[in-house]
């Protein structure tokens, strides 16, 4: 039982015998830093049923808890604030009762199965900044499911056809010159990406020359030759011209190769993949169902439509009147075949940038009114943009930022500022090279996943490389510092199961357990909302106080051998759930600094 249902059950039986009222809940809250105590009780609530002076009814609560509760050394009333000193001794036994901390706040998989998609890219163009703040929500929102005891599936959906892939086809035919990956030493996502922009400068000639001629600016964009050649170019994969969709295979293959190698710099995994190829014709099934049972309607062109004006929405249309599909028919179709993919999936996770609020506002409330149970457990994980100081990013123009050059920018950073520090003089260049790569990426990702997903940010890749303050780099050097502090000491750190009865702790001391015992809890509630930035932040501030406690109070200089085996040992717990809760970040950490 938690410490707080214990002081629970002992406030409702103090309100009981002293006041004779039923107290239902007791409300807790951290204790506010310039007051003693651990945790605070706050008394206004029970003035619904307890009458009297807020102070006096603390002091009464107080005593008992005193009296009755061996947790509970002494206490202090701050106007209707009850603030409880809790004994030496509970926090030893707790953390004297974990058997292993590189397990701790860790739960078993269950069978309450999640799939998490994440990434889904287009195949005309390479990863980029955008695409990189996706993806490291995506795989650590995975990471801190299966933290908290959910089994999860990790999935994408890539953008391998329409429009956009024909344009860097038909620029890649007319002015590529047989051009490949091999031949150009460039990654394929690059080369493909090259020739997307390319096209868009080639289509903006035609539009100027055709404005030239005495054209609206609508009527260039739509008659420009490049651009009704890429349309046929569509038309033609669609019929299945072998010609084609040889040429889209080739190209898409060259893609996923360079997708591949980013994924693998960067980190992350999946566990299967869906393409839009395959997908876009899912979902027509699904609608005539609907319709038969209600759930769309026919508008006279015999397009087909969901009603959602009683949810507060407006029509949607799923079918054209021509019967193609429309992307909402496809998404409907594609969430019902994952299910039947996997089976035990009782939810889906769908990380897409906030633009597409509405869109899956929509497709929930349409599988819900199609009656699939595992519609009650969809959630939208939407982000806003990055932006860099230069400002917004723009692919068909070229201005994106390479995912691969950005990850190449952020060791170098890394290595200058690690060089400028000098503490690295005795590692090898290999040792060095992987530092500068872990430092980087562990930079990138903890400034990118500290910030609430829905925030737009701003990012400055000197400051998140920063060795002070609230980054990667900051909390994976007290990493280091605590394993060369084991080294030293030549202890197991995390067997913990010995006893430390003679230990008088610290204040210091006793922040760190605090921060601690937190970590279980917190795993929790970052899974339940889907937030990397409560991981991020819950570290930092374990971090802090770790650091404040190194500082003013000497490990190796205790004053008995059992309060430096303690000392020693609580520095190996922090070091264990700062690696945990980095690896739900997706971060590694260095042994050495």
């Amino acid at each position: 039982m938690s410490l707080q249902n214990t002081l629970s059950q002992h406030i409702k039986q103090a309100v009981s015998s002293v006041y004779d009222a039923q107290l239902e809940t007791v409300e807790f809250q951290a204790t506010r830093k310039d007051f003693e105590g651990d945790i605070t009780v706050v008394v206004f609530p029970m003035l619904r049923l307890v009458k009297g002076n807020p102070v006096q009814i603390g002091e009464a609560i107080g005593n008992y808890l005193v009296k009755e509760v061996p947790e509970v050394s002494s206490f202090n009333v701050v106007k209707g604030f009850l603030n409880l000193v809790l004994s030496d001794a509970y926090f030893l036994d707790f953390f004297g009762n974990v058997s292993n901390f590189s397990k701790y706040g860790l739960v078993e998989t269950t069978d309450d199965a999640m799939m998490v998609e994440y990434a889904s890219p287009n195949t005309n163009k390479p990863l980029h900044l955008g695409h990189i703040r996706n993806v490291l929500l995506g795989y650590s929102v995975a990471e801190i499911l299966k933290a908290a005891g959910k089994k999860v599936y990790k999935t994408q959906i890539i953008n391998d056809r329409g429009i956009h892939i024909c344009k860097s086809m038909l620029a890649w035919k007319r002015y590529g010159n047989n051009e490949t990956p091999d031949s150009s030493g460039l990654k394929g996502d690059k080369l493909v990406g090259n020739y997307y922009v390319r096209f868009d400068q080639e289509y903006k000639k035609e539009i100027a020359a055709l404005e030239a001629s005495g054209k609206t600016t609508e009527e260039a964009k739509a008659e420009a030759p490049i651009l009704l050649e890429a349309q046929e170019m569509l038309r033609k994969w669609e019929a299945g011209d072998k010609e084609t969709v040889d040429l889209w295979k080739m190209m898409n293959g060259w893609v996923y190769k360079g997708f591949d190698t980013t994924y693998k710099t960067i980190g992350v995994d999946f566990d299967s993949y869906y393409y839009e190829s395959n997908t876009y014709l899912l979902g027509k099934d699904n609608i005539i169902d609907g319709l038969k049972s209600g759930v769309f309607f026919k508008k006279e062109d015999g397009s087909v439509w969901c009603d959602l004006t009683e949810d507060g929405l407006d029509e949607k249309i799923v079918l054209r009147s021509d019967g193609t599909a429309v992307y909402m028919t496809q998404d409907i179709g594609t969430a019902i075949q994952r299910v039947k993919d996997q089976p035990d999936i009782n939810g889906m996770i769908y990380t897409v940038g906030n633009e597409q609020d509405y869109h899956f506002k929509v497709l929930f409330l349409i599988l819900k009114k199609l009656g699939f149970s595992w519609s009650q457990n969809l959630h939208h994980l939407s982000y806003g943009m990055v932006d860099l100081p230069s400002g917004k990013m723009k692919s068909r123009e070229g201005t994106v930022v390479d995912a691969d050059d950005l990850i190449a920018d952020m060791a170098q950073t890394a290595q200058n500022i690690s060089e400028e520090l000098g503490k690295i003089d005795d590692f090898s260049e290999e040792e060095k090279e992987k530092l500068y790569r872990t430092i980087g990426l562990g930079a990138l990702k903890y400034y990118i996943l500290k910030v609430d997903p829905k925030k737009r940010i701003l990012f400055n890749p000197e400051e998140s490389v920063d060795f002070q303050g609230n980054t990667g780099p900051f909390i994976q050097y007290t990493y280091a510092r605590i394993q060369s502090i084991l080294r030293k000491a030549d202890l197991n750190s995390t067997n913990t199961a010995v006893s430390f009865s003679q230990v008088v702790l610290q204040d210091k001391e006793k922040e760190v357990l605090k921060q601690l015992q937190l970590f279980p809890e917190t795993v929790q509630i970052a899974a339940a909302n889907y937030s990397p930035a409560l991981i991020a932040n819950y570290t930092y501030d374990l971090v802090k106080m770790y650091n404040s406690f190194f500082q003013n109070i000497s490990i190796f200089g205790a004053d008995t051998e059992e309060e430096k085996n303690f000392r020693v040992q609580l520095s190996g717990a922090v070091a264990e759930v700062i690696k945990n809760a980095f690896a739900m970040l997706g971060i590694e950490v260095p042994e050495r600094m």
